[in-house]
């Protein structure tokens, strides 16, 4: 499996990991109204999708590192 491979399938994790607690936060939200307070759907919502697009652009830096490390696993390959 080469590096860009990995990046992205730990990305697709680590993302599917965030949508999921998201969905586990916003349901315990309409869940137990009387337990959050009024603003918790909004808190929730702009934190989770900051934190996605974050990790989200630091995954796409992450590729492009990745891919230039095949590049170069590659033509040390060809050298030799």
């Amino acid at each position: 499996m080469s590096k860009k491979e990995r990046a992205i399938l730990v990305a697709v994790i680590i993302e599917a990991a965030l949508a999921g607690l998201w969905w586990y936060l916003a349901s315990y939200g309409m869940a137990n109204p009387d337990h959050v307070t009024a603003d918790f759907q909004q808190v929730v919502g702009q934190t989770m999708g900051t934190a996605m697009g974050a990790l989200l652009g630091i995954g796409v830096m992450l590729f492009f590192v990745a891919a230039r490390n095949d590049r170069k696993t590659i033509e040390k390959k060809m050298r030799r």
